[in-house]
């Protein structure tokens, strides 16, 4: 009985996982997987492996940081198919040059649910790491140089996401290329603690729902945060520098949360709504733009309270025939060209701020009337405004300006003094 027992035993337990030493020669990688099961690890040696690669069931490919896998052109250079399988320590180049198939230095497709690809370098391919409708998967600590070699517009994306619910996208390094993350027809997605140089947007958001953009670095790029076609979407504790369109675009986005964000030097717009819609802007932190934050066509219902707007050449741009309150129980925003006084010494000035007036809405119509800015009769019509509120023509008024900025607590950034 007790033989039975302990034979019973030993086949109830699984055998431990198997390491393969795989040798640095052609096929050697498809070889060595014809041959390994379930659970085990490859470990790759210094050196070029020449080979394009699909991994179809659970198995760990480590380059151990010294391996680089060369797709020579070829289609995508990895092939992910089969659930739980991760990819780590690897140099990936190579990739083919086909956007129909969207050849990659890393593909996971649908089947390959709970996928890792972790601290690869992947570097002049097409697309580097194409998540296609897998599902749960992670993508982190990898550093993803796209390619120069064609018109922004025409090369492909850092990380590209179709249909690929529950993906985690975080501390990666992307730049060049065209997007730093791409994500079409997706939801509840993490894009978090990444950092974006050199591309078209850093994160550009298509029909995703449900989704969070948190924590990440956009330096130089064409357009900071772009969320179009979206709802519920969390932007939050993210920064923009020296972006030049726009630092946050919301672009028919509606019921979004865009909070503690910090964005300075865009050379248009730190914050663009088009079109959007019971957004909720708060404890966001807008310096130094051409424009503070621009509304237009129909963008309506939205919250905005302490938010900081601090040197920007035009503060708010807003055409409406109403007035729309931008303050919320006794709280408004801080504007730094609103000379304001607090005799209560409770933080809240103790008048109104307006930032636009009827000289504005005619620059914005009419540009050459710039010429006519330091005119007498300019400044007598500014003036008159300010004396009687009753002849601006409506747009945003701020019932309870802040004194001072609000603190923004921004989520630490290895490197971003660099």
């Amino acid at each position: 009985m007790r033989l039975l027992w302990a034979i019973s035993l030993v086949l109830a337990t699984p055998l431990s996982a198997a390491e393969w030493d795989v040798p640095v020669r052609p096929g050697a990688i498809a070889e060595t997987l014809a041959r390994a099961a379930e659970g085990d690890v490859l470990r790759l040696r210094p050196g070029t492996y020449r080979e394009t690669v699909e991994l179809d069931y659970p198995v760990t490919l480590d380059g151990q940081g010294h391996a680089i896998l060369d797709g020579q052109e070829q289609g995508s250079v990895v092939t992910v198919t089969g659930a739980d399988v991760t990819v780590t320590g690897i140099t990936v180049i190579g990739s083919g040059s086909d956007h129909e198939e969207i050849d990659s230095g890393i593909k996971l497709t649908k089947t390959a649910e709970r996928a890792v690809v972790r601290g690869n370098v992947l570097e002049g391919n097409l697309y580097g790491i194409d998540i296609h409708g897998a599902r749960d998967a992670l993508v982190a600590a990898n550093r993803i140089t796209g390619r120069t070699d064609r018109r922004m517009n025409t090369r492909g994306n850092g990380v590209y996401v179709w249909n690929a619910p529950g993906a985690v996208v975080e501390d990666n390094d992307i730049r060049l290329g065209r997007d730093g993350i791409f994500v079409n027809s997706s939801k509840k997605n993490i894009f978090r603690y990444n950092t974006f140089r050199d591309l078209r947007f850093a994160v550009h958001y298509m029909y995703a729902n449900q989704s969070e953009v948190s924590g990440n670095v956009s330096i130089g790029n064409d357009l900071g945060y772009a969320v179009m076609f979206s709802k519920r979407v969390k932007v939050a504790n993210n920064v923009s520098i020296d972006d030049r369109e726009h630092g946050v675009m919301m672009n028919y986005a509606n019921n979004s949360e865009i909070t503690g964000n910090y964005v300075r030097g865009t050379e248009q717009k730190c914050a663009f709504l088009y079109n959007s819609n019971k957004n909720t802007f708060s404890g966001n932190h807008f310096e130094g733009c051409g424009i503070g934050i621009h509304f237009t066509a129909g963008s309506d219902g939205n919250r905005i309270l302490g938010n900081a707007f601090i040197g920007n050449r035009t503060q708010v741009k807003y055409v409406s025939s109403r007035w729309v309150e931008w303050s919320e129980n006794g709280e408004g925003n801080y504007w730094s060209d609103f000379a304001a006084y607090d005799l209560n010494g409770d933080g809240i000035a103790d008048a109104p701020y307006r930032p636009n007036d009827s000289m504005d809405h005619v620059l914005w119509t009419q540009p050459a009337a710039k010429l006519l800015l330091g005119s007498p009769a300019v400044q007598l019509v500014r003036w008159s405004q300010s004396a009687f509120p009753a002849l601006l023509p409506g747009g945003v008024i701020d019932s309870h300006p802040l004194m001072q900025p609000r603190e923004i607590d921004l989520i630490s950034q290895e490197g971003l003094d660099d």
